[in-house]
């Protein structure tokens, strides 16, 4: 007897990532290592190694570029047979990775791209997502345009009225837009959530909800705090049904604590506390919330849920480029207390 399994369907945009090598910065080096990467990509990469059904929806160039992306994306068994091409360019981000009291820099280069120009009218949300039973989506998408924004909006309410459960991952990017205007979008958004991720540094630039020092770099120290902002999101939209939220101590680029809540059914779940000692990388986030969503298709208990997370953050953080290529056993092997359950 075949077991149903779940469909997630992911939707932003993917760019090509070019990094400065051996923790040059970018004035320094004369070439770059290139790969692929973006939030909702890195999730779909993250799910589909884990043995999910993940489709990923996108509008690429008509080109070779465009061509490689699906064919990488494709070759990590995510279905590609939704994302849309046009004649436009492939979007690029720099990476200069930090080191000791320098912390990384990102540079966009994605004004004009083939996702970035899209029109609200250009994704026909009744066939993108007319076999999915998760949307995952994040801030990084609706910061790009108000076309996009109108579009995300569109989504999410096909996605109310045809029983679909919106995840999402408010990932504040400054570069792109300002807090008044993350916050204002995120208030006719979040009516229409299920799960939501919002890490420490996005909380009070994405929704307005202060709740520490920031500046200090020492979330877990303010950890009580924290939690007391995550009640007051859950009961000023009471439809979301978890919210997840790594926190960080981060005491230079390469040396850090890291460790993660989880509220759902109102009751708070913890992480232990990872020691970390690596060269800086990104997407650590984006591994979480796909352990997050792994762990609800897959029937694990919360605190297992949430162990699994977090081991598949800081795995991510060993391990060059923007996806996290971690198998379940390599997560598992990562976790401090690998006894939690998954529910038959």
């Amino acid at each position: 007897m075949e077991i149903f399994k779940m469909k997630v369907t992911t939707f932003g945009e993917i760019m090509l990532r070019l990094t400065v090598p051996g923790g040059r910065k970018f004035v320094q080096t004369d070439s770059f290592n290139a790969n692929y990467g973006g939030a909702e990509a890195n999730v779909a990469v993250s799910l589909a190694l884990l043995g999910d059904q993940v489709a990923y929806v996108t509008k690429l160039p008509k080109n070779e570029l465009g061509t490689a992306v699906t064919q990488r994306l494709g070759g990590y068994g995510i279905d590609t047979k939704k994302i849309l091409y046009n004649d436009s360019r492939l979007g690029i981000y720099f990476l200069q990775q930090g080191s000791g009291v320098r912390s990384s820099s990102v540079i966009y280069d994605r004004a004009d791209s083939a996702f970035a120009t899209s029109n609200s009218n250009d994704y026909n949300w009744q066939e993108l997502l007319k076999d999915t039973d998760f949307f995952y989506i994040s801030g990084i998408t609706p910061a790009l345009s108000t076309e996009l924004q109108t579009s995300l909006l569109s989504a999410v309410e096909f996605c109310r009225s045809h029983h679909i459960q919106v995840v999402y991952d408010a990932n504040f990017r400054g570069k792109l837009w300002t807090p008044d205007e993350a916050a204002a979008f995120n208030k006719k958004l979040l009516p229409f959530v299920d799960i939501c991720f919002v890490h420490d540094e996005d909380i009070e630039n994405a929704f307005g909800l202060a709740t520490f020092s920031k500046h200090d770099n020492h979330a877990i120290n303010q950890k009580a705090s924290f939690k007391q902002s995550l009640k007051k999101l859950i009961t000023a939209y009471p439809n979301i049904k978890l919210v997840g939220s790594v926190l960080r101590n981060i005491d230079s680029a390469q040396e850090s604590q890291w460790m993660a809540l989880m509220l759902t059914g109102g009751t708070f779940y913890e992480s232990p506390t990872y020691k970390m000692n690596v060269v800086p990388e990104v997407a650590s986030g984006d591994a979480f919330g796909a352990g997050i969503v792994h762990g609800i298709l897959n029937h694990f208990d919360p605190q297992f849920q949430v162990d699994y997370a977090i081991a598949a953050a800081v795995l991510k953080l060993t391990i060059p480029g923007d996806f996290n290529l971690s198998s379940d056993a390599e997560i598992k092997a990562a976790m401090i207390n690998p006894t939690g359950s998954i529910k038959r």
